[in-house]
């Protein structure tokens, strides 16, 4: 019975410090060990130019990419005081796995591997998702680094992989803005969208408004069928440019104008399609 006790208690402590450290706070020095993580497989990277530059080209690709995120991840930290653990450890076991790749290792027997437990897809520059407006913007209202809300509005799959679900949630700020004025009375809004939460998960991403669509419209859509045919239905919608938002004109890079005298409104519940402007990796649970 004593013998019982210890051993519970023992798994108590390690549950305790296992919670501990999911919750801790990243730290400054631990994105700065990230850094030097990568300086080393920059090192590994130019070593194997000579031997497989093709390796090498790839691995320096991969690690172009795990720096911005970095990046994104101090200046997170700088901003909102906190990072999440989660997507700091997500970010340390890449970065090692890729400097196990940059030794040009090979494999000298073949594991006996199980059915993977997940996969990881990456969404391509140039996938465009609708997603509905749920904070309104206004021109005459809304300042820089004011920040808004969408959800997406259909399933997004690859292969047979649901990897955005609709409802998943896209955030974005306000990266410029100008008023109606008395000389230039047409107001202007460019949106930028940093931010993907699928579930308790947050992924980074760059993405642009491409169109807008009066929510009225895509609700009847939405009502007109289910899944993939509610996605072609409003893609025929945004593509024909049938119940386009009136009184706008989106330009390059997402900049959203008036047409005539007046402030950009828009309203709750306006439907966006936004462009993937940056390679999306997500994880997909089996």
């Amino acid at each position: 019975m004593r013998m019982l006790r210890s051993v519970l208690f023992m798994l108590g402590l390690t549950a305790m410090a296992a919670t501990a450290w999911a919750q801790a706070s990243v730290t400054e020095s631990d994105l700065a060990r990230l850094e030097t993580t990568a300086s080393e497989i920059d090192k590994q990277a130019g070593a194997l130019r000579s031997t497989d530059p093709t390796l090498a080209a790839e691995v320096a690709k991969t690690l172009e990419s795990l720096r911005e995120e970095i990046i994104y991840l101090k200046v997170r930290l700088r901003r909102e005081g906190s990072v999440p653990r989660t997507e700091y450890s997500s970010l340390r076991d890449r970065l090692e796995t890729l400097r196990v790749r940059a030794r040009g290792d090979t494999v000298k027997a073949m594991p006996v591997l199980e059915e993977p437990a997940s996969r990881v897809w990456t969404v391509p520059v140039g996938t465009e998702l609708d997603v509905r407006l749920q904070t309104p913007l206004n021109s005459g209202a809304a300042v820089v680094e004011d920040r808004f809300e969408a959800t997406t509005i259909v399933d997004l799959t690859m292969g047979r992989d649901v990897v955005i679900p609709a409802g998943s949630t896209v955030r974005g700020f306000v990266s410029s803005v100008r008023a109606a004025g008395r000389i230039d009375r047409r107001g202007s809004l460019t949106l930028s969208f940093d931010e993907l939460r699928i579930g308790d998960t947050t992924h980074r991403m760059r993405a642009s408004v491409l169109q807008a669509l009066d929510g009225k419209v895509a609700g009847d859509a939405t009502r007109i069928g289910t899944g993939a045919a509610v996605g072609a239905i409003l893609g025929g919608i945004l593509g024909g440019a049938k119940g386009a938002l009136a009184g706008i004109l989106i330009g390059g890079g997402g900049t959203i104008a008036a047409t005539e005298g007046a402030d950009v409104n828009l309203p709750q519940g306006t439907v966006l399609r936004i462009r993937v402007d940056q390679p999306l990796e997500i994880v997909v649970t089996k």
